[in-house]
């Protein structure tokens, strides 16, 4: 479903990541470990399309995203993939609903309200649906940008560091739900966090432990 293939990205400072290749498949569910800096977000914001690499290939369902034109790379990622950033990054003047109609739009597609309010409700946040920003605690936030994910069925779900500003009680929900609900619709989950309550939740009889020269990070399969 996802396969890397001699990934690098050089930055400003003249510092370059090489990352080893990674070939993960469909329905399966991961974790991205490593230390602060070891370059866990710019991984998953090249796997997700955000962040194109010096060099190197990402396949995604078969189609390899740096070879479309920016258009066509943020029509594809609005159908295929789903992203759950550190912070939520919602739409301050927009209502919940309209902050998930805005996800849909990106696809190219009809509005489907019946899809928005069969999400939020996963997420018990359907009440929550005309509310704004401002008006949501941080962890209805973040379930909002789980729904925002969520909401176009992606095949390939990324999360990074989903519960680094939560307690444990809204970081234990948050880790259930991405789990259950990217089980429920068959997407792959890729989660980048160096959360120790993220590891013993989901992953506890499988490693598999990657190094690299200027990489630490380690790959976790469950």
């Amino acid at each position: 479903m996802l396969q890397t293939s001699l990934l690098t990205k050089t930055f400003a400072n003249g510092t370059t990541l090489h990352f080893p290749d990674w070939n993960v498949g469909k329905g399966e569910q991961w974790l991205l470990l490593g230390e602060s800096g070891s370059g866990k977000t710019t991984l998953l914001h090249m796997l997700g399309g955000l962040l194109r690499p010096l060099s190197g290939c990402v396949l995604a369902n078969g189609t390899d995203l740096y070879a479309l034109s920016a258009r066509e790379l943020d029509r594809f990622r609005g159908k295929h993939i789903g992203i759950v950033f550190q912070q939520p990054h919602l739409i301050r003047s927009m209502t919940v609903e309209e902050n998930l109609q805005l996800a849909q739009s990106f696809t190219g597609a009809t509005k489907d309200p019946l899809r928005i309010r069969e999400v939020l409700d996963a997420l018990d946040m359907g009440y929550k649906r005309r509310s704004y920003p401002p008006e949501l605690s941080h962890g209805q936030a973040q379930r909002v940008g789980i729904a925002r994910a969520l909401v176009n069925r992606p095949a390939l779900l990324l999360a990074d560091e989903p519960t680094s500003s939560l307690d444990n009680r809204n970081a234990d929900a948050v880790i259930r739900l991405l789990s259950d609900l990217a089980g429920s619709q068959g997407s792959t989950l890729i989660i980048s966090t160096h959360d120790d309550r993220v590891k013993e939740a989901f992953f506890k009889d499988f490693m598999f432990e990657l190094s690299h020269e200027r990489i630490s990070d380690q790959l976790e399969k469950s």
